[in-house]
């Protein structure tokens, strides 16, 4: 399938960062970016960041981002191709696209694969249960009867599996579906004398949604009285059961508006809830809570309420999961329902109204709810109110915030009739013991984890996988880069090419990489003056300069690609920055009229109204001037950060991240000095370590074989090579006295072209 280049760039421009995440993650405001709990691995306090302006967000956990593109590539585990066409459905971006065909199909990966399959699955469902006479009599007749309404039925996208052996086997033949894929996901099973069947045939279909609503699996409803009540996809690439909860893409909305989330068993508990009114509801559908699915929960809020039937199964169901909850920073509350109710019942018997008044009346802290159960049935009975004490005590130790464990401890402490420091005292042992199979953990971890699994490597790691295998025809080695003729630096191509190392184990790859950081960071921004012609010259322009003048470039053919993708988006830049120049001019123009007048409003002498006027001006200038810098700034990150290739992707977004955030108390007690202000200095001392790392594999090159061709004997070659070293090592001296005096004069500031 083919999209459009106008299409392509009307989706990239129209996709907003903030929104994307939020779809997956619950973002609070710090300053002028957002946090939120990384939705690429379990954490507990969050260290994923999101910048609006750069449209742009960044794990400094896993490392894990980039723009919106690359995100949902990476969450929906989807192609490129894919990516564009679930912001283009976001956003309502009308998209041509034709058919595909058998061959088409089959090229697909499996995972993309999968999600058509179950795409179209649960569609045929849905079309089952409202279109065929079997599904309205037995389907929709079993919804209603439970009290299902029509608007739940399409929200959670319900369906019937018609009774037939073989009908929905037969409709995905006629489709063109590989039926080895419908095996893998569940739909299509194989009897012992190797005959397939449908397995969902003859239940009602619960589709499974992820938080960005693609269909991952379903649990089928039997209407029969058989042995399987429910039966539920097998895990599969799409549907790993520990890291989906059902409901989820329904409620999340609702949990970040209400900031709470209620977690129930069953698939018609949170249908029953949804439609009483109570949106914000999930379900574990019956297993144990595991960490994804409670790291999926606090991705959206950090208010958990627990809701059980009220007999002593459901209370004791509602001790499952605790302490993992706790360890997550979560507030639990646990809600029991009155004896013989569930969620669902409980839902059909009340009014909205009624069902929020009894949560509001009878939830409880899970903490002291545990306490006064274990006690109460402990009663006079020593032995067991010590079992009871100590359960309570590891609920306590899972805690990680301690100022809360110490208000529960000293609550506890009165509810069990046990001194606050006897449990005190026990909470820390136990904690001890938490943190330190927790360190455990994750020393296995770290063990077992294996290299190249984040989307951005660390600069030592990424691929050097040759062009070719990126859409490109580049030799791995990397030939010199064939740079525009017009952008105002002479080469100096009489010098012989700086000696080459081996790609393999390459030592220039971090010297090369920390120039190409500030290539991508402020490629585009002015930077000095030519020394030829005295323009002035951007950053890009600059490393062009020093790499042209001892006819080199990139050792790492990754690096090298994007420089000189970097190189083709100057004149294109320059284009978009004389229009948006323009845009300014007019803002500008409107902001001093603005100010002249509420000036002239004011009672004010000749002489305090040009002062004014004045700061009127500067402050209009330099309003205009820092939005210019920052569009240059952001320019080469935002259209690289959304490439379609992959290593480009990648590359970008390890380059524009940042290592580390200061804490705000340090940068408001202590100015800090930009990345950005020290350029004039950083980047001529980046280029000169490079250089001089070319320099020192020659000369150990050179001494290597000084050493190997003086035991043979021969001074003609002893003296050839010596003379080799002492004009590698007079360049060397030169290169160190000369790299800052390239500099002729610095613009005012490093900030855009104005050409």
């Amino acid at each position: 399938m083919v999209i459009d280049k106008a299409t392509v760039q009307k989706i990239k421009d129209t996709a907003d960062i903030v929104e994307v995440v939020s779809d997956y993650v619950h973002l609070t405001r710090r300053g002028s970016n957002y946090m939120g709990l990384c939705p690429f691995h379990n954490e507990r306090t969050p260290s994923f960041s999101v910048n609006k302006s750069r449209n742009f967000c960044y794990c400094f956990s896993c490392h894990k981002g980039g723009a919106p593109i690359n995100f949902i590539m990476e969450k929906e585990g989807i192609s490129y191709h894919d990516a564009l066409l679930h912001l283009a459905k976001k956003y309502g971006i009308k998209v041509e696209e034709r058919e595909l065909t058998d061959e088409e199909r089959e090229a697909q990966s499996r995972r993309e694969a999968m999600f058509i399959a179950n795409e179209w699955a649960m569609n045929y469902f849905e079309d089952n249960l409202l279109n065929t006479p079997d599904g309205k009599e037995i389907g929709l007749s079993y919804l209603y009867g439970r009290g299902v309404t029509q608007e739940a039925i399409r929200q959670f996208h319900l369906g019937y599996a018609i009774d037939r052996g073989t009908a929905m086997l037969e409709a995905a033949r006629k489709k063109g579906f590989n039926i080895d894929v419908l095996k893998k996901l569940g739909l299509i099973g194989t009897s012992q004398q190797g005959h397939d069947y449908d397995r969902f045939r003859g239940r009602v279909i619960f589709p499974i949604l992820n938080s960005s609503g693609k269909v991952v699996a379903f649990g089928g409803r039997d209407l029969k009285g058989g042995i399987a009540k429910y039966i539920n996809s097998p895990e599969s690439e799409l549907y790993k059961k520990s890291n989906e909860l059902y409901g989820m893409y329904q409620a999340r909305s609702s949990i970040v508006k209400e900031d709470k989330c209620y977690l129930v068993e069953g698939y018609l508990d949170v249908i029953g809830m949804w439609q009483s009114g109570m949106k914000n509801v999930v379900a574990s559908s019956g297993t144990a809570l595991t960490d994804g699915q409670i790291a999926l929960i606090h991705r959206f809020t950090k208010n958990v309420t627990l809701i059980y039937d009220g007999d002593a199964a459901g209370i004791k169901a509602s001790f499952r999961g605790i302490d993992m909850l706790l360890s997550h920073y979560l507030d639990v509350n646990v809600l029991l329902l009155p004896d013989g109710d569930d969620p669902d019942s409980f839902a059909r018997k009340h009014t909205p109204e009624e069902f929020r008044e009894y949560v509001s009346k009878n939830e409880t802290d899970i903490i002291k709810f545990k306490a006064k159960v274990l006690m109460a049935e402990a009663s006079d009975n020593p032995q067991r109110r010590v079992e009871a004490i100590r359960s309570v005590i590891g609920s306590l130790a899972c805690i990680p915030d301690k100022v809360k464990r110490d208000v529960y401890i000293q609550e506890c402490s009165r509810l069990m009739g046990v001194s606050e420091e006897s449990i005190g005292s026990a909470t820390a042992s136990a904690r001890a013991t938490v943190v330190e199979q927790i360190k455990r953990q994750r020393n296995l971890n770290a063990i077992n984890q294996i290299p190249g699994n984040h989307i951005t490597d660390s600069p030592r790691n990424i691929s050097t996988t040759s062009y070719a295998q990126s859409n490109t025809t580049q030799p791995q080695d990397s030939a010199h880069v064939n740079y525009p003729e017009n952008i105002g630096y002479t080469r100096h191509s009489d010098r012989s090419p700086m000696p080459r190392p081996e790609i393999n184990s390459n030592p220039l790859r971090p010297l090369e990489w920390k120039v190409l950081v500030y290539c991508i960071r402020y490629g585009f921004l002015d930077f000095c003056e030519n020394e030829i012609n005295g323009s002035v010259m951007t950053v890009l322009e600059y490393v062009a300069e020093e790499l042209a003048a001892d006819n080199t470039d990139f050792s790492v053919a990754d690096y090298n690609m994007t420089f000189a993708l970097l190189m083709e988006l100057l004149s294109g830049f320059r284009n978009e920055l004389a229009s948006f120049e323009k845009e300014i001019s007019i803002e500008k123009d409107m902001k001093r009229k603005e100010g002249y007048k509420e000036i002239a409003e004011r009672e004010l002498s000749i002489n305090e109204i040009q002062r004014e006027e004045q700061k009127l001006e500067e402050r209009v200038d330099a309003w205009a001037e820092e939005q210019i810098v920052n569009f240059a700034r952001s320019y080469p990150s935002k259209v690289l950060a959304s490439h379609e290739n992959d290593i480009v992707r990648r590359i970008t977004t390890e380059a524009i991240s940042e290592p580390y955030q200061l804490s705000h108390i340090y940068s408001r007690e202590r100015p800090v000095e930009k990345e950005e202000d020290k350029l004039i200095s950083l980047l001529p001392t980046a280029i000169y370590v490079w250089k001089n790392g070319i320099l020192d594999i020659e000369f150990k090159a050179l001494m290597s074989e000084l050493r190997e061709i003086s035991g043979k004997g021969d001074l003609n070659e002893v003296q050839k090579v010596q003379l080799q070293i002492s004009e590698l090592m007079r360049y060397r001296s030169e290169l160190a006295k000369n790299i800052g005096d390239r500099i002729l004069c610095p613009a005012s500031g490093i900030r855009t072209s104005k050409r």
